[in-house]
């Protein structure tokens, strides 16, 4: 299996989204420091927690309309609106005009855009994919998402704050090279009926769209497990990060002596290159490990790496820790996100979509906590809290992963089915 073997809707949205991450990661990560400069911090946060909300709800919205109208007519909505909104941001950020509020109302289109796009584009690469194909596919759209998501933040930290005009003129280049793309070369994926609803109607077919998701216990379990272990990366840039800059003592590494702060920065920097480098192979690796079997051992791993990264203050330990946790990182995605391409029905594909992306924000939501727990309790006791999360999305994984595999195999002998009807 080859990236030229894709069907052409992947390969346009693998390129695409490396083109668009790439641009955006000069930009978004340093808007929280717009917002402070021109609102001030408090507001700025509130500010950040507002867009989040928002791109929450229509989140949902976003997975039902793509259900009910086609993935391929809501991605061109959100990808043209995307673009009217980023010119907007382009001509407010100008050295003609300069317009911080509209700058934000902008940004909260963006996450509109995001909410509305994110659970079709992701139904759409499980559409037109093989049960085969997916674990490759997710493999290089991670590799590329990092490659991208590295590099773009590297070139942003030095033009942000004095380029920014031109930032804003890429990313509208960009997203108008999205639109067309998906306007004229990518196919849509999901046959609707034509029946016409009433809005009455499609509020309550929302519901019990949702209705049936949350009654999929398995699914449940996979998402509240998912939260569990997603958490884990986010510790390092929250409680993790914090801990270093105040315990850490300063310490020769190599040629020169480095903080907690610096510290931090070079376990991102680490893991982001190692992630980078080892996509290239991991998929390549012959084995004949279950899924069921890499994914819970990858997630005990990288559940044990943040552990380590959360009590130790040797330099060498937390690099060590942070490639044994990357290794797991590596070898979970692809595995977990073919179990996840296969639990959702194929009529509900972009609801199911949408409700799992409420890992992130409910990952968010855990660090956060743990941040607060950080400043009352010792170290030591937070890296058990931190294992004991990560542990306990291990041991949920293990116990439904039977289900899981059930369900993956109906999936995929389905699909492998239908596509021999098909062709």
């Amino acid at each position: 299996m080859r990236f030229r073997d894709f069907h052409k809707n992947i390969k346009i949205r693998i390129i695409e989204t490396f083109m668009s991450r790439f641009i955006g990661s000069m930009i978004f990560p340093f808007m929280s420091i717009y917002l402070a400069v021109h609102f001030g911090t408090k507001v700025a946060g509130l500010l950040l927690l507002i867009n989040v909300f928002v791109g929450i709800g229509i989140n949902f919205l976003g997975g039902y309309f793509a259900d009910q109208f086609g993935r391929k007519k809501i991605m061109l909505f959100a990808e043209s609106l995307r673009f009217l909104a980023f010119l907007t941001m382009m001509v407010c950020n100008s050295p003609w005009f300069e317009s911080a509020a509209v700058t934000f109302a902008m940004m909260t289109v963006n996450s509109i855009c995001w909410g509305l796009a994110g659970p079709a584009n992701q139904a759409m690469m499980i559409d037109v994919s093989t049960p085969s194909q997916r674990k490759l596919m997710y493999s290089i759209t991670y590799w590329a998402n990092n490659l991208s998501i590295a590099i773009g933040g590297i070139i942003g930290a030095f033009l942000f704050k004095d380029y920014l005009f031109e930032l804003f003129l890429a990313l509208s280049v960009v997203s108008a090279i999205t639109a067309i793309l998906v306007a004229f070369f990518i196919d849509e994926s999901h046959t609707v009926s034509e029946s016409e609803l009433t809005p009455s109607q499609h509020v309550k077919q929302l519901i019990s769209n949702y209705g049936k998701v949350m009654h999929d216990k398995l699914f449940v379990l996979f998402t509240i497990a998912g939260v569990l272990i997603l958490s884990m990366e986010f510790q390092l840039t929250n409680y993790i990060g914090i801990r270093l800059s105040e315990e850490m003592p300063s310490q020769p590494f190599l040629f020169w002596d480095i903080d907690g702060v610096q510290t931090m920065g070079i376990l991102r920097s680490e893991n982001t290159i190692l992630v980078v480098l080892l996509m290239l192979f991991v998929t390549r690796i012959p084995h004949s490990l279950k899924d069921e079997t890499v994914l819970v051992w990858s997630c005990f791993f990288f559940s044990i790496g943040y552990a380590a990264l959360a009590y130790s203050n040797n330099v060498f330990i937390l690099f060590l820790m942070m490639g044994v946790l990357t290794i797991g990182e590596v070898f979970r995605v692809p595995v977990e996100q073919s179990y996840l391409a296969a639990i959702p029905p194929d009529d509900a594909r972009s609801s199911y979509m949408a409700f799992s992306g409420l890992k992130f924000n409910l990952s968010m939501l855990i660090a956060s906590i743990t941040v607060t727990l950080g400043a009352i309790l010792p170290s030591v006791i937070m890296a058990g809290i931190i294992l004991t999360i990560g542990l306990t999305g291990t041991v949920l994984l293990k116990i439904i992963s039977p289900e899981l595999d059930r369900r993956k195999e109906a999936a995929d002998l389905k699909q492998n089915h239908e596509a021999v009807k098909a062709g």
